[in-house]
């Protein structure tokens, strides 16, 4: 005869495991069903990759540009910066003109950037997105890395202008990029870029970039005209012309808060 007490252990036993069991399944199919890693898509990586080195060197740098604004055809403000580049993760964006601003400089590391102003004594923090001037954002002086501030996809193939281009889709890698979302052409014969759109991340699109007159700076054929246009704002459009390119050595200690002074 079985002892009442074994049995209704047994019996306390077999109702445990039978409240346990789902949990457990549950959790070995929660992990089996966790989403798949994301495939990158190395052809639209490397066709970014090139298209990034057409538009600027790989190495450290200088360069000088002139931003001319314009609204409904009539020409507005002009400035002149100086950018300096050390392996597109450090850069530093001088005002050259208007005379009223020499001295204001920008600094970026990484996707930290900077402003210093003669007038203040301590730099100030600012956005990629924030707007510098006309359609121009800190960020499209500063950082111009597509390459490591985007993941792209490669969404097909488009005439534009009468060249054959590659289309893709450049997404964000977080919210510390200047633009949520990129479209992209490049040209397929020779992977030059061509147009951008930048989008917020609501979708809105922001503004149209073109990469025009393409000379040879540094060594190498590149753009030398972006023209930049507001999507919302119809005539409103900045030109951004590049001149001086040239390899240069730069240090990484001048790439500091603590130096901005001495640049200024």
């Amino acid at each position: 005869m079985t002892h009442p007490f074994r049995s209704r252990r047994k019996f306390l036993g077999m109702l445990a495991t039978s409240l346990m069991t789902p949990a457990l399944l549950g959790t070995a199919v929660a992990a089996d069903e966790s989403p798949p890693a994301e495939v990158v898509d190395e052809a639209a990586v490397r066709i970014v990759a090139k298209a990034d080195e057409i538009r600027f060197p790989r190495d450290s740098f200088q360069t000088e540009i002139e931003v001319q604004n314009f609204s409904d055809g009539q020409a507005g403000e002009s400035r002149t910066f100086r950018i300096l580049s050390r392996g597109n993760e450090n850069t530093i964006v001088l005002t050259l003109e208007p005379a009223s601003e020499r001295g204001q400089a920008l600094l970026m590391r990484g996707r930290d950037l900077w402003i210093f102003m003669p007038s203040v004594s301590q730099p100030v923090r600012l956005s990629l997105a924030q707007r510098l001037t006309g359609q121009v954002s800190n960020g499209d002086l500063a950082r111009a890395n597509f390459t490591g501030d985007y993941t792209p996809r490669l969404t097909g193939t488009e005439t534009l202008d009468g060249v054959s281009t590659h289309v893709l889709e450049l997404t964000a890698v977080d919210r510390g990029v200047t633009y949520a979302k990129v479209k992209y052409w490049v040209a397929e014969k020779d992977g030059r870029p061509l147009k951008a759109e930048f989008y917020a991340l609501s979708g809105r699109l922001l503004k149209t970039c073109r990469y025009e007159a393409f000379k040879e700076l540094a060594g190498r054929i590149r753009p030398t005209r972006l023209v930049m246009e507001d999507a919302l704002k119809k005539g409103e459009i900045s030109v951004l012309s590049y001149s001086n390119m040239v390899l240069k050595d730069l240090p990484e200690r001048i790439f500091t808060r603590e130096y901005l002074r001495r640049l200024g």
